[in-house]
């Protein structure tokens, strides 16, 4: 009887465990009540109730969209030079008399159609914009987090260098890494990592923000409960600033983040402007606006006024969505 028993058993299909079989509904379950938490939450109620805001959010949202996807989205590739034609240049936009229907903006000195060069240029402003924030933030986290729980001379150390930086222009200092960089370095290899160099300039001239405020908000959290007991459990100081006081930080972080990447793009503009941005062969907004300020007043004027429009309207919906984060997760403010 046992053995008939056992050979029943051996086989039968196999078993899964309760704790495995339940274990996938249940995080379907945490993800659903996540997500329905979120949407009936303070948060997206003071998004919804913010016109304003609901408009700067899908006006980002097409930019980064429309750059991220830029090579099917442009109707031409600017990176192709073999299908440039120099007869197709200063083409005016296309409802101007002698605009062409194939070039909606027109086309620039060398014949790029300035709707695809803007959403290809809007793809590299983003990108060093971008890269520029988060260096700069895991710096200053990293330093505003070593300053704040340590305190003492490392504190003095660190807060004296970024009160110095502060007295610097953001321009200025990216100005200044620029033209060390462009000593050293021969002119291949200026060439190859202009990019690289543009978003470590900016992420040195952003990183103080981050640092006083992640220092500001560790000194307040150093002193909790929570801490104190893992301090007592002897947990090491790296996991409970990693564990405990850098989730409690991450809110003016994100909102500092927002803003900063307003500030990112324009100053990578800025330098693209000045001539000593990204290189030509890769332009942004701003060396677009640089290329069509030469010819701003002979006439030619869409070569700089559509892509200084895109970058205006880039900027402004990018500080209405930071200064919306401020409000939203400051119930004072709300």
């Amino acid at each position: 009887m046992s053995s008939t028993n056992t050979n029943q058993a051996s086989t039968s299909p196999e078993v899964t465990s309760p704790d495995v079989a339940a274990s996938s509904p249940r995080l379907w379950r945490r993800i659903y009540g996540n997500t329905r938490s979120f949407f009936d939450g303070d948060i997206f109620y003071s998004f919804r109730q913010s016109p304003l805001t609901i408009v700067a959010f899908l006006v980002t949202m097409a930019m980064f969209t429309a750059a991220l996807f830029a090579p099917w989205v442009a109707p031409y590739d600017t990176y192709d030079l073999g299908s440039l034609n120099l007869m197709d240049a200063y083409k005016p936009p296309a409802w101007s008399p002698g605009g062409d229907l194939n070039y909606l903006l027109g086309t620039d000195d060398q014949g790029r159609d300035v709707l695809s060069a803007m959403i290809f240029g809007l793809r590299i402003s983003l990108l060093v914009g971008f890269s520029g924030v988060v260096l700069a933030a895991a710096f200053g986290m990293v330093l505003g987090l070593v300053s704040g729980y340590f305190g003492g001379w490392i504190d003095a150390v660190i807060m004296r260098i970024a009160d110095v930086q502060l007295t610097f222009p953001a321009i200025l200092i990216a100005l200044m890494i620029d033209g060390v960089a462009s000593s050293v370095m021969s002119t291949q290899a200026r060439a190859d990592f202009k990019i690289y160099v543009i978003i470590l300039a900016i992420a040195a001239s952003l990183w103080v923000n981050f640092a006083r405020t992640v220092r500001g908000s560790t000194l307040v959290e150093k002193n909790r409960e929570y801490v104190q007991a893992a301090k007592v459990m002897g947990i090491h100081p790296i996991l409970i600033m990693l564990r405990h006081v850098l989730p409690n930080v991450m809110g003016p972080v994100l909102v500092i983040a927002t803003l900063s990447l307003a500030v990112a793009i324009l100053t990578e503009a800025t330098l693209s402007f000045l001539g000593v941005g990204v290189p030509p062969t890769n332009p942004s907004l701003g060396t677009l606006i640089r290329i069509g300020n030469n010819f701003l007043f002979s006439g030619e004027w869409w070569m700089s006024i559509f892509p200084g429009v895109v970058l205006v309207v880039l900027v402004l919906a990018v500080n209405l969505l930071g200064d919306w984060l401020r409000d939203a997760l400051n119930p004072k403010l709300r």
